[in-house]
């Protein structure tokens, strides 16, 4: 059980707990924020060496977009929930750690895959794995933060996304480059199984809900509830809801882009390897890193004045990602298309720490960490089990067509989706205008 007790504590015991922490919780969020890195790490190194695995084993898009997308995002999703149970009652610092030393390992393992079925199997139990990470993070970065700073907390936090995308495209194509990309597999995994060991050392487990008001006349802390009950608290609550679709729909577009974009920059626009380990990393890297941050700082500030802003931030951002999209595949070289994939490389990320601000405070603090699995669950099924897959197949039927750049196909078909994303993002909008959005269920 967790170390930290559950006994009942007054209101000046609640304002120790939020100042006595404020340099060691940036210590925590920075250390997660590296965890998470090697997470995403981890999770795209497959972008960059889709086109060396391909010519070795001879695949198909369609199967390369099983393997970037649907094949870790059914097990991602699946296991997440009853990780995230367990991080409701047990402790949390354990889960993460023993989660990031088995992702690790299986990333490692896919260096020694010879068929496409091996390589599946090894991605299965990645992504399996990485079902531990975030959700008992961000709980526990709820308990270091209090509600009204939750937005820069997780959006550090988030930054693992663009930089771990940054440094698996630069590392794994240097080493793919170099020494092959079996050992690309290798170099990304095994540092973190040495990050689970220092988890164990470094993070302390903190009291759940310690930060947050309690209702006049609530208990301080709830008793947690069984997945069931969890899940039926989350889809009662509308707004969560729509985040949730709306999240799922951006991360359709963002995985897509995320997975294609290398064979993309390689195919069409005449980048070799190196090439893009080099260039498109720095970019991918930067602008994530600006655009994230830059998120949750935001929302963390409009949101005062109006909640809505946590849906209007990502709708303006998909919103200026079309008319990039467009210029990306028309450009004519690939330093230009480069320039133009820079724009959506900002703004795809933007709607993370607004979304996982939105579920962290809406949810009970008993629940966080399945309210965060579920936001993931629905998230990831629909954006990493759909997006490489979509761009794939359509790619693959392109090509059966006779089309030459059939990957053109493939990102042309991300309009419509993106218009859609849109209007989602407005929906939970109009949600996030009622007074008690996000006031959580007691």
């Amino acid at each position: 059980m967790d170390q930290a007790g559950s006994g009942k504590e007054g209101a000046p015991k609640v304002m120790q707990a939020a100042q006595a922490p404020s340099r060691y919780r940036y210590t925590v969020v920075s250390f997660l924020a590296v965890v998470y890195t090697f997470n995403f790490m981890d999770r795209q190194i497959m972008s960059i060496l889709q086109e060396p695995i391909r010519l070795e084993m001879g695949l198909s898009d369609t199967q390369l977009g099983l393997l970037t997308g649907l094949t870790f995002a059914l097990f991602y999703t699946s296991c997440g929930l009853p990780v995230a149970w367990l991080s409701d009652r047990y402790r949390r610092v354990s889960i993460m750690a023993a989660a990031c030393g088995i992702w690790s390992l299986f990333t490692v393992i896919c260096g020694l895959a010879t068929n496409f079925t091996q390589l599946a199997l090894s991605r299965v139990m990645v992504g399996a794995g990485e079902a531990g990470g975030s959700p008992p993070s961000y709980s526990l970065i709820s308990d270091y933060f209090p509600p009204e700073e939750r937005g820069t907390g997780l959006a550090i936090y988030s930054l693992g996304v663009p930089i771990g995308s940054g440094l698996g495209v630069a590392v794994g194509g240097w080493v793919a480059a170099n020494y092959g990309w079996r050992t690309a597999f290798v170099a990304v995994g095994l540092p973190g199984i040495v990050l689970a060991l220092l988890m164990l050392l470094l993070i302390r487990e903190p009291k759940r809900g310690g930060l947050d008001p309690v209702p006049s006349g609530a208990a301080v802390h709830e008793a947690p509830q069984g997945i069931s009950d969890g899940l039926a608290t989350f889809f009662r609550n509308r707004t969560m809801v729509l985040t949730a679709i709306s999240s799922g729909l951006s991360a359709f577009v963002g995985y897509a882009m995320l997975s294609w974009n290398p064979p993309f920059l390689e195919r069409v626009k005449g980048m070799s390897l190196t090439e893009v380990a080099a260039y498109y990393s720095l970019v991918l890297g930067v602008t994530g890193f600006i655009g994230t941050f830059a998120a949750g700082w935001l929302v963390d500030r409009l949101g005062r004045r109006d909640q809505r802003w946590y849906a209007w931030v990502p709708a303006i951002a998909f919103a200026l990602t079309l008319p990039a999209l467009a210029g990306m595949i028309l450009a004519p070289t690939w330093q230009s298309a480069l320039a133009f994939l820079a724009i959506p490389a900002l703004l795809n990320n933007m709607y993370l720490a607004p979304a996982l601000t939105v579920v962290q405070n809406a949810a009970p603090p008993s629940q966080r960490s399945l309210a965060g699995a579920t936001l993931l669950f629905i998230l990831n099924l629909i954006g990493l089990g759909g997006g490489p897959l979509y761009v794939g197949y359509i790619s693959d039927q392109a090509t059966a067509q006779g089309v030459e750049q059939s990957l053109v196909v493939g990102y042309m078909a991300l309009f419509p989706v993106i218009v859609l994303t849109i209007g989602a993002h407005l929906l939970a909008a109009r949600s996030l205008g009622g007074e008690t959005a996000l006031q959580p269920a007691v």
